[in-house]
Parts: C-alpha cells; structure tokens; sequence
C-alpha cells in the first residue's frame, strides 16, 4: 500500500520502518521540523516536508502519529480536500470521534508498545488494537496490521482508554521506578546493573503467575521495621518518601484482598 506518515516521532518511525521492510510503499512523511522528516525518508524512503499543505492528496492510507493535544488541530487540516480518503491515527487515549465532521473513512492504528528511535522493535507479536468508523476503513486497517503483527484485535474508544491507563502502570511508571532506584544507586556508587537479573526474573514471574501472586518484599508482608527503616534512608527525598510509604499501602492492601478473595 501506499502511505503518508504525519509525524516522525518514536512511534511513527518504528511503525514507518515495519511498514516498509513489508513492502509498503511510504510516499510521503510530514513533520513539525523539516530535519526530522528527512530523517525518516532517509530510511524510508518519500517524500519529507514540514508542511501538511505540500501532502499528496490520495494515498491508501494517512497514519497520523503526533502528539495527542496536536490531532484535533491537524485532523481537519489534513482532511481538508481529501474527505474520501483513509484516515488512522495511532494514540492510545484519543477516541474515534476526533475525526467526527472531518474524515468519514477513519480509523484507530494503535500498537501497544513502549518505543524508541534508537532501539528497533519487532512488531512481529505485537498488539495492534484496531477500530473504525466503516467496514471498508477496518478492513483495510486489518490488512495492514497483519502485514506486520500476528497479533490484530478489535477494541473500542472507550475498551482503549482503560487498555492505556493500565499501560501507563505496567510500562512507564514501571520505568520511572526503574530511574528512582538508578538514582538511589548512583547516589552511593552502586552501577544500575547490578539490578538486571532481579529485573528480568520480576518480568518473567509474571507469564506463570498473576501480578497479585508473584508479590514479594517487605511491603507485602507488611514488615514494618523494613518499612520503617528504608523510609529514613529517604528522610532527606520527601517526594520519594511519600511515594514509597503510597506503593507499600497499595502492595499490602491488595495482598489482603488477595488472601480474602
């Protein structure tokens, strides 16, 4: 198929790459900067520009992978002039209807997956959650997801805010725990590391055993002279402090519901 990617973010550059290296055709990519279009086509190949004005107005699809707070301004943008094209934006949080009065061939693209444009990531698994306004827009939706994942499911707006929230607690407050306990370590010459085993095997547990089940540590016995003792090692870090004494409640409450169930 041929594509028009707007942005050329991490995702947009994850997603343009897999796209190509399955034998789709990126005819154009848009960006804020012109450097970072350039950028993108230089791997991807099309054309790179900064302005949305300069886009080709057919294509088999546009995939709008931007910043959420920016799609309600550049969808009726973008569509102007091409009402009868295919649109599909990728944000995990933004419902269908932000396309309402301007795109009636729209659609959701979302690979749920954290991304870098420095790591490259195998979509070959990967969730792709799909839904759209017409049978001929998720169809087309469909063939491209599985021309790259093996793992397409259908999911509405409203299924898809709760899919991402729960994505924000299992991915990216994973890691900012990850930069705190960095943080404690270089702050007493320990290397991070040092922290990878206990890492993978936390993220392994959690394939044979429920999130609920593999809970270890202090909090969820509820030790409280460990607690008590690792509280006044952050005596001096009062955000940390509370965050920690806020996770320990939570892990102890939930292994009480746990044995209660």
């Amino acid at each position: 198929m041929n594509i028009v990617f707007i942005g050329a973010g991490r995702l947009a550059t994850n997603l343009a790459k897999a796209l190509h290296e399955k034998g789709h055709t990126i005819t154009a990519v848009y960006s804020r900067t012109q450097a970072s279009a350039d950028a993108l086509c230089s791997v991807v190949g099309g054309f790179p520009t900064d302005s949305l004005s300069a886009l080709p107005s057919t294509a088999d699809a546009f995939i709008i992978a931007i910043k959420d707070a920016a799609l309600t301004t550049v969808i009726p943008l973008l569509a102007q002039g091409r009402t009868d094209q295919c649109f599909l934006h990728t944000a995990g949080s933004m419902p269908l209807s932000v396309f309402e009065g301007h795109a009636p061939h729209a659609g959701v693209f979302y690979p749920m997956q954290t991304f870098s444009k420095e790591r490259a990531v195998s979509f070959a698994h990967l969730p792709i959650f799909l839904e759209a306004t017409d049978e001929s827009t998720l169809s087309l939706a469909e063939t491209l997801a599985r021309s790259i994942s093996d793992n397409v499911r259908p999911l509405s707006s409203d299924q898809r805010r709760y899919l991402h929230l729960a994505a924000v607690f299992a991915c990216n407050f994973v890691n900012h725990c990850y930069a705190l306990s960095a943080e404690i370590l270089q702050r007493h010459d320990i290397p991070f590391d040092v922290m990878q085993p206990l890492i993978d095997e936390t993220a392994e547990k959690i394939k044979t055993l429920s999130p609920r089940e593999a809970q270890t540590g202090p909090a969820v016995r509820y030790d409280e002279n460990v607690i008590n003792a690792q509280m006044d090692l952050l005596r001096d870090d009062p955000s940390m402090q509370e965050l920690y004494a806020l996770m320990s409640k939570s892990i102890h409450q939930f292994g009480i519901d746990t044995l209660n169930r």
